[in-house]
């Protein structure tokens, strides 16, 4: 306060500033600050005074008033209090003061409320208001101003003089904007004339702007209004209090920023759309421009090793992700996706081989060193205007994975050293997602080749049906499943088709697929009815899961199992907790297969069944998993209604109805694995076909041979006559010496020349080594040698001994001229080591 201020308040004797309260407190009534006026008014020292409660300072008068709770109401109100009150002075004399309690918006939590006492009888308010408070105000660190009706400033006290960076003499009778036109001078000017018109104070107002004192940089204010009235109500103007709060302000900014920051950065596994999070979340609020650029050699998740990197290292470089508050990113040379480039010295090499962040305040495209460098770069950001720069490496774990360069070119002034703190956080966050997602994909990647592995690239070729597949990984965090398929050949031109799904995602659950499917080829081969595959599937899970570690979760998986005879043009299937195929007959009618549902495998004790369903020639089967039923509704009704319209046209190419059935899925996109079979029944014609009844004498063995090669004649196969001739002349003296009636012969033309002997014996033979003396036991031996395979399977009449021939040359070694020279030859037991037994 000047000298002509304080005489002019106080030489007439009315008015003693020095006796008057002039204390800051907290929002809970305790005082922060105690003047010296306040020490004479009530007689309380500084040191007495500071950190007591204002109930205690201020004790009214009458007993507890101390502690009603008058003070906390007041100093809590958002509109500040004024009034008057008797208090006790430190002597215990009483004093009628007239308090004045303002709430300071914005300030330091330790000083939010300015509370203003004087002795009523010696400094009435009411006789000389407009003095007082230009006294008291005067004093005060918070910017104060009065300004007329007109909004023209009246009055000023210092701190607001220096706040805004002009003189009182430039300010008095022009209003805000003609003096502080960096200022939100519209947004200020309408809420002093709102509360011109209403009387209703504006406390805490907020806004923006660059005051005269320091233009390069952009402050935050919060101030508060109120109306000015004199004695008889007339409104004289406006009182308006301003606080900085920059620093706060800019805190709650960077908080704010933060949180926006974590919800929209990392919010997949892809380390492409992370980075280009990372440049979204930092533009327009921190930056005007931002790149980050990634090692490449990371981007397919590959390891490396922590600490700094070397020059070398950064030679290959990617652009992963860009953002500018200009449309179409004009600032960035490199485009997404392209390889980065930097000469040794520029500053996004230097932080990755020193490990430090970078802080160019002023950006000098002219003389720094790496701009001679890169002049193409330098002279494009040169051009647009580039003032302030700052780069941080992106590391995660120890390890470096790249770095982002935050760039500034509008008039916001330059970087500071709390906005790169910000960036650091922004580039920590986005760094923990990205190397998340690079981890992900190196095992996501691991777990689809492994997937891919497994599964079967071609359908193998068979007769019985025309087969076709697809497989559609989910596209989804989930990552790679279980689900397989297959189609199997079996003997007697017969085929397996199969379809399951293992429980879970992952590399654990493609191994645990491996495992199935291999054991199911195994099984197959064995000729097992589909409800016997299907148990020994299920004890198989069963010992995995004992044998697995706890933290493998759970082990289980659903299977369908059908196998399709073409000569009986039937079906039988089994499934252990798999959906029901669906069938379409060669008319277009589909329906879905009622098959007893059995539990999936790895739950144990419980039997499965199957079914021997009719297929007539064209039926269309379709085999699949639950992911091609499944939308993001996950509406299974929804799912087959799909399948059906796509199997509409049962006699179209199996591949366009493939793609048809996967293209109609929503979105194009299955929320789980997709395995889809497709198989189009054939019929083996009955020309392909022969079957006899063999007698129970062994003359009939020379018979079966004769007729097994005048039926080879009529199929234009006599060169297979000899390996054919031998085969069945082995396998029914077998069946005549070792098994019971009836016995019978089955010749099947198909991809290969299949002979099959028939009987009532459920005795399996096996191949045993003879010894030289002995006058039999080489015939599985020679069927070994000339079939291309042979085997066993049971029927619930007996069993059936089979042995296939490839149409072309035989396998074994070239034939005697003569069937009956060789057989003759046999009687010596040098000449083989192999023999059969049952």
């Amino acid at each position: 306060m000047s000298a002509s201020q304080s005489s002019r308040l106080s030489g007439d004797g009315v008015f003693d500033l020095t006796r008057t309260a002039v204390v800051m407190a907290d929002r809970a009534g305790v005082a922060q600050s105690w003047t010296e006026g306040a020490e004479r008014l009530l007689g309380y020292a500084v040191s007495e005074a500071v950190g007591k409660p204002l109930a205690e300072l201020f004790a009214g008068v009458g007993a507890g008033s101390e502690r009603d709770g008058r003070w906390e109401a007041r100093l809590a109100s958002a509109d500040g209090w004024s009034g008057l009150e008797a208090v006790r002075h430190k002597d215990g004399h009483r004093l009628d003061l007239e308090f004045r309690v303002l709430p300071i918006m914005g300030a330091q939590e330790d000083f939010s409320r300015l509370v203003l006492a004087a002795e009523m009888a010696r400094t009435p308010w009411s006789g000389a208001s407009r003095s007082f408070l230009e006294g008291i105000l005067g004093m005060s660190p918070i910017g104060v101003a009065m300004v007329n009706a007109d909004l023209q400033f009246v009055w000023l006290n210092d701190a607001l003089e220096q706040m805004g960076g002009t003189s009182r003499e430039e300010r008095l009778g022009k209003r805000l904007g003609d003096v502080q036109p960096g200022l939100a001078v519209e947004s200020i000017e309408a809420e002093m004339r709102r509360v011109l018109r209403t009387g209703t104070p504006s406390v805490g107002y907020e806004y923006l702007g660059r005051p005269q004192s320091d233009p390069q940089r952009e402050r935050a204010y919060s101030t508060s209004f109120f109306r000015l009235e004199d004695e008889a109500g007339q409104v004289l103007g406006v009182c308006y209090m301003v606080l900085d709060v920059t620093e706060s302000y800019r805190a709650r900014q960077r908080m704010t920023l933060l949180n926006k920051a974590g919800e929209r950065i990392g919010s997949s596994l892809d380390v492409w759309q992370t980075a280009q999070e990372l440049a979204d979340a930092a533009v327009p609020d921190l930056a005007d421009f931002v790149t980050v650029d990634l090692l490449d050699a990371l981007l397919p998740g590959e390891e490396a090793a922590p600490g700094p990197l070397d020059v070398a290292d950064l030679l290959t470089m990617r652009r992963a992700g860009a953002q500018s508050v200009r449309e179409g990113c004009p600032e960035a040379v490199v485009a997404v996706g392209e390889p980065a480039a930097y000469p040794p010295s520029a500053p996004v090499v230097l932080s990755l081989t020193e490990g430090d962040s970078t802080l160019l305040q002023t950006l000098d495209l002219a003389d720094d060193g790496w701009a001679a460098e890169d002049p193409v770069r330098a002279a494009h950001l040169r051009e647009l205007g580039f003032h302030s720069l700052m780069v941080v490496p992106l590391r995660a774990r120890g390890v470096f994975l790249g770095a982002a360069a935050f760039a500034r070119w509008q008039p916001t002034g330059p970087f500071q050293p709390d906005d790169l703190v910000l960036a650091e956080e922004f580039v920590a966050r986005a760094a923990i997602s990205i190397d998340n997602a690079r981890q992900y994909t190196r095992e996501h990647t691991t777990a689809l080749a492994l997937q891919h592995s497994l599964l079967p690239r071609d359908l193998p070729e068979q007769c019985a049906v025309e087969a076709a597949c697809r497989y559609l990984p989910a596209d989804s965090l989930s990552g790679v499943g279980g689900d397989w398929f297959d189609v199997i050949p079996l003997s007697g031109a017969r085929v397996a088709l199969v379809v399951g799904d293992v429980v879970g995602h992952g590399v654990h659950a493609a191994a645990t697929m491996g495992r199935l499917r291999a054991a199911v080829q195994a099984l197959a081969d064995l000729d097992l009815s589909p409800e016997e595959v299907l148990a020994h599937l299920d004890d198989m899970l069963n010992r995995v899961a004992h044998d697995a570690n706890a933290d493998d979760g759970v082990i289980g998986a659903t299977c369908l199992y059908a196998v399709y005879d073409p000569v009986s043009c039937s079906c039988t299937l089994a499934r252990a907790g798999h959906p029901a195929p669906l069938l379409v007959g060669p008319e277009g009618a589909g329906r879905l297969l009622e098959l007893p549902t059995g539990p999936p495998l790895g739950l144990g004790g419980m039997p499965f069944e199957s079914v021997e369903l009719p297929l007539p020639e064209g039926s269309l089967l379709a085999l699949y998993t639950n992911g091609l039923l499944l939308g993001k509704a996950l509406d299974l009704d929804e799912g087959i209604t799909r399948l059906r319209h796509a199997l509409a046209d049962p006699q179209a190419p199996l591949e366009e109805i493939c793609e048809t059935a996967i293209g109609g899925l929503p979105d194009g996109r299955p929320v789980d694995d997709v395995a889809l079979l497709l198989a189009r029944t054939r019929a083996l014609p009955r020309t392909q076909l022969a079957t006899w009844e063999i007698p129970a004498d062994p003359s009939a063995v020379g018979e079966a041979r004769r007729t097994a090669a005048g039926r080879l004649r009529e199929w234009g196969l006599e060169e297979l006559a000899f390996s054919t001739e031998l085969i069945v002349s082995e396998l029914v003296t077998n069946a005549l010496q070792h098994a019971s009636g009836p016995i019978g012969l089955r010749m099947i033309r198909a991809r290969e020349l299949i002979c099959e002997v028939s009987d009532a014996s459920s005795t399996s033979p096996h191949l045993r080594h003879a010894r030289t003396t002995d006058e039999g036991g080489r015939g599985l031996f020679l069927i070994a040698r000339y079939a291309q395979r042979w085997g066993t399977r049971y029927t619930a009449q007996g069993k059936i001994i089979w042995a296939e021939l490839p149409l072309g040359t035989a396998p074994g070694a070239g034939p005697p001229n003569d069937l009956d020279t060789f057989l003759e030859d046999l009687d010596d037991p040098g000449d083989f080591s192999g023999a059969e037994g049952r």
